[in-house]
């Protein structure tokens, strides 16, 4: 049993609760470090794939999990900095180190913009709006052919950085470190967002709109900062998609793409870094762990190996279902309970994690 003592207010937004804590993510961070050196090629990409989706969760949960602003359009920022990233290479010949931080800051431009009309939305209607500008964006890369290519699609040119190239198929290991150094500095600046009073503002206007309101806050500009900020890592997830990916077109980022990331957070832990990460573990290797008990079973029963269409995406909402009923508050909110129960061992109590009403009678019919 651990009891964490707070002894200063600095105790609150310290990154860790204690040293303990520290030293377990620093043994994280090396093990992630060395992993090229125990995998293979394919589990290099596969893990580069998964720190891509979860940079794109973190985005998202920053508006969805921190601000409680339900968003369906997040695929559009995707798309917005992956062709950003691109064309300022292609176009104006900018290199990485220069293209890549725009792309960013052009994605969050554009969902700044975007949310100014949308700040009076709440709930489904908002979902709606931004499955909207999903649409829409899908419709105006193709109708944006001389620049885009439409349909056909262009290709991500090889990073250089200082001499160095960078490519998912030709240099995996450094791929991946680069995806690796672009995540942990999204963590890292999430974090700082959380600690500082632009995160208090978050929470507040996620539990309650009319309190926060009643505290000074202004609501109408934290939304459009929290859509902002999210759309802009979202955008620099996009960027590192579209090298991942090689060749991308109009489809690439469709609108299931956004219903992926609502649902990967969700069951990865809303409100929480760590569910952004959890949520792209299951995104990223369910379709592996899929394709590897199929041929088990296949070897096993002796038959040949049948494709069943649509398997992954009825796997992937049973269990977002199963969440929902059984643990509402995704996987690490299960880790939490199961942390607790030991930290509190034998005075934990059942009810501990009861389900709190999220709004005032005063929001319940907005």
């Amino acid at each position: 049993m651990r009891t964490v003592f707070k002894t200063s207010y600095d105790a609150d937004i310290n990154y860790f609760r204690h040293g303990a804590q520290a030293t377990w993510y620093m043994l994280l961070l090396a093990i992630a470090l060395i992993l090229p050196f125990l995998m293979g090629t394919f589990w290099i990409g596969e893990m580069t794939n998964m720190l891509i989706w979860a940079i794109a969760g973190m985005g998202l949960m920053i508006l969805v999990g921190q601000t409680g602003q339900a968003s369906l359009g997040h695929a559009a920022f995707l798309a917005i900095g992956c062709y950003a990233n691109v064309l300022l290479q292609l176009k104006l010949g900018l290199p990485f180190l220069l293209s890549f931080p725009l792309a960013g800051v052009i994605a969050g431009l554009a969902g700044a913009l975007i949310a100014m009309p949308m700040t009076k939305l709440h709930g489904i209607y908002l979902a709606i709006g931004t499955l909207a500008i999903s649409i829409l964006t899908d419709d105006l890369i193709v109708i944006a052919e001389p620049l885009t290519n439409g349909v056909v699609g262009l290709f991500a040119p090889t990073i250089d950085i200082l001499g160095l190239q960078f490519d998912r198929y030709a240099t995996p290991d450094r791929f991946y470190w680069m995806v690796l150094f672009v995540a942990v500095a999204v963590v890292l600046v999430y974090r700082n967002i959380l600690r500082s009073p632009l995160g208090r503002a978050f929470a507040a206007v996620r539990d309650s709109e009319v309190s926060a309101q009643a505290m000074g806050v202004n609501v109408a500009r934290t939304k459009a900062l929290s859509f902002g900020i999210s759309t802009a890592i979202t955008g620099l997830a996009g960027a590192l998609m579209g090298h991942f990916a090689g060749i991308f077109n109009n489809e690439t980022f469709n609108i299931i793409i956004s219903i992926q990331l609502l649902l990967m957070i969700v069951i990865g832990g809303l409100g929480s870094i760590h569910g952004a990460f959890f949520g792209a573990i299951v995104v990223a290797l369910l379709p592996q762990a899929i394709a590897i008990s199929r041929d088990l079973i296949s070897g096993f029963v002796g038959g040949g190996t049948v494709a069943i269409p649509g398997l992954e995406s009825a796997i992937f909402g049973a269990m977002l279902i199963g969440f929902i009923l059984f643990e509402p508050m995704g996987i690490y909110g299960r880790w939490l309970k199961i942390r607790t129960y030991f930290e509190l061992f034998p005075f934990y109590r059942k009810d501990m994690f009861r389900r709190q009403k999220s709004y005032l009678k005063t929001e319940r019919m907005r």
